[in-house]
């Protein structure tokens, strides 16, 4: 059985998303770190049950919540809840945002540019707004997860860019407006990860052979990137020994992909 983290302080990170392909990765990751583990879906139960029985088969402790983060006052309950149930909550990782179609600007209709951005960055900050007051008791960490979009914009993706964009400047505004109190805020831009939407679309045919030649091509590493990698970069930042003096930034884990 894994010992608690003396690194990080009591309580618990709660990771939305975390039934997802590189949501379950930094459960995981987090969980062999010492830390015990909450974790949200919006609809694939089975999958978040999965990574609750992984986790607990490192020796944390964990639990899952069915979770649309466009929902203010179940975002508070479960804010709650995990800190009342855990003694605390240190770190909250934003690992989710909802599923889309790659699609240019010109046949994106108003509708649906404000459902995504609903879903994603009011989403975010659905979340980030009731955990303030547990973070600033145990001087923790957000981390959240958005893209390498944001450098190096791709064609058809302003679903996931515009969203995205919001994310970080809320990080960054709790980075700024939080520090005194000991809020550490920070993002993971990632890109070209063979897991989570990156999968999805290759698996919906959104990315075609040659979006996925020019994106191999635009790499400064040869080879592709996987959840593990955004996983490590997440528990860096998060905590207080190796992301102690680091806030208001986003590592890139994309391969050189936004060079």
């Amino acid at each position: 059985m894994l010992k608690p983290n003396d690194d990080f302080p009591a309580g618990a990170v709660l990771v939305t998303g975390g039934s997802g392909g590189i949501g379950r990765a930094i459960c995981l990751r987090l969980a062999q770190a010492g830390l015990n583990v909450a974790l949200t879906y919006r609809r694939n139960q089975s999958s978040a049950e999965e990574v609750l029985k992984a986790v607990e088969a490192l020796g944390r402790k964990a639990v899952t919540y069915a979770l649309d983060t466009i929902d203010e006052e179940a975002c508070k309950t479960c804010i709650d809840d995990v800190a009342t149930r855990f003694g605390g909550l240190h770190t909250l990782v934003y690992a989710s945002g909802p599923d889309l179609e790659m699609t240019h600007i010109s046949r994106t209709s108003p509708a649906e540019f404000r459902d995504y951005m609903l879903q994603d960055a009011v989403g975010f900050y659905n979340l980030v707004f009731p955990s303030i007051k547990y973070l600033r008791a145990s001087k923790g960490a957000i981390v959240a997860v958005h893209t390498a979009g944001l450098k190096r914009y791709p064609a058809k993706d302003i679903l996931s860019v515009a969203p995205k964009a919001a994310v970080e400047a809320i990080v960054r505004g709790v980075a700024k407006e939080e520090g005194r109190f000991g809020i550490r805020a920070n993002g993971v831009a990632v890109g070209g990860v063979e897991a989570g939407m990156h999968w999805r679309l290759r698996e919906s045919g959104h990315y075609n052979p040659e979006i996925l030649e020019l994106a191999r091509k635009n790499r400064s590493l040869p080879y592709g990137g996987r959840a593990e990698d955004v996983a490590e970069a997440v528990l860096y930042l998060a905590s207080p020994k190796t992301g102690r003096y680091v806030t208001g930034q986003s590592i890139s884990v994309c391969g050189g992909y936004a060079l």
